[in-house]
C-alpha cells in the first residue's frame, strides 16, 4: 500500500486529505510542517508528499528544496493558496511535480496522485525485457539482437510503459496522462501518431506487438 506524507498547518485541511486518500486506499502520514516532515522522512518511507507551502517553522518552498538538495526524488504535489505564476514557477524551479490551488477538488487531488505514482513507477524501474529486447530509461534506447534504436523521450515513455506490463490494456486517457501530463493541452490525436511511429520502427520486431483494443485504448502483447 503507497504512504502519502500530507504536510498541511491546517488541521480541518489535513484531516480531509488524509481521510479521502484513506478512503481511496492509501496509508496517509501527517505532518503539521516541514520540520515535523523531516522527523517523519527520517523514521518512515514515504511514496508522495502532498505539501502546503505557507505554515510555521519550515514553509513547504524550503522543505522541497532542502528535500531535493538530499537527494529525495519523492513525487511532490503542492497544494496551496499561493495562485501567482511566480510562486507556481519557484515550485517547478524547485523540484514540485504537480501544483493545485486551493480550494481544490478532492477527487482531482487522488487522480493527480494516481498519476504522480505511476509516472514515478515507470521512472524507478530503469529497465524492462521482452524476451531478447531490453528498453534502458538512461539512454532512452531499445535493445534487440545486436541493434539499438534511441527514441525521442516521449516515444521511449510510451513504449515502457506498454512494455513494462505486458498484455495489460492502458486507456488512451490514462496513456495521454501518464505520458503528457494531467494538465496537458496536447491533442489527443499525438497518442495516435506516437503508436504508428513505434509500431513502424519496431515492425520487425520478434519479441512484441502494440495492439489497438477498440474503444479503450492499447496493450504490448508478447509475441
Amino acid at each position: 500500500m503507497f504512504q502519502i506524507l500530507v504536510v498541511e498547518d491546517d488541521n480541518e485541511l489535513r484531516d480531509l486529505f488524509c481521510a479521502v486518500l484513506t478512503e481511496n486506499g492509501y496509508t496517509a502520514v501527517p505532518a503539521v510542517d516541514g520540520i515535523d516532515a523531516f522527523d517523519i522522512l527520517d523514521e518512515t518511507y514515504v511514496d508522495l508528499i502532498i505539501s502546503d507551502i505557507m505554515m510555521p517553522r519550515m514553509d513547504g518552498f524550503e522543505l522541497i528544496k532542502a528535500l531535493r538538495e538530499a537527494h529525495y526524488n519523492t513525487p511532490v504535489l503542492m497544494i496551496t493558496a499561493r495562485s501567482s505564476a511566480a510562486d507556481k514557477r519557484e515550485g517547478f524551479r524547485i523540484g514540485t511535480d504537480d501544483y493545485m490551488v486551493k480550494p481544490i477538488d478532492v477527487n482531482e487531488m487522488v487522480w493527480r496522485v494516481e498519476a504522480l505514482l505511476r509516472r514515478s513507477q515507470i521512472a524507478s524501474q530503469r529497465r524492462t525485457k521482452l524476451g531478447d529486447t531490453i528498453l534502458d530509461c538512461d539512454t532512452l534506447t531499445v535493445h534487440t539482437g545486436g541493434e539499438e534504436t534511441e527514441l525521442p523521450q516521449k516515444e521511449f515513455l510510451l513504449l515502457f510503459k506498454l512494455a513494462a506490463s505486458p498484455n495489460h490494456i492502458f486507456t488512451r486517457r490514462q496513456l495521454m496522462d501518464d505520458i503528457w501530463g494531467v494538465d496537458s493541452e496536447t491533442d489527443p490525436h499525438t497518442l495516435d501518431v506516437h503508436i504508428s511511429r513505434l509500431r513502424e520502427r519496431f515492425r520487425g520486431n520478434p519479441d512484441f506487438d502494440i495492439i489497438t483494443i477498440r474503444g479503450l485504448g492499447y496493450k504490448v502483447v508478447k509475441k
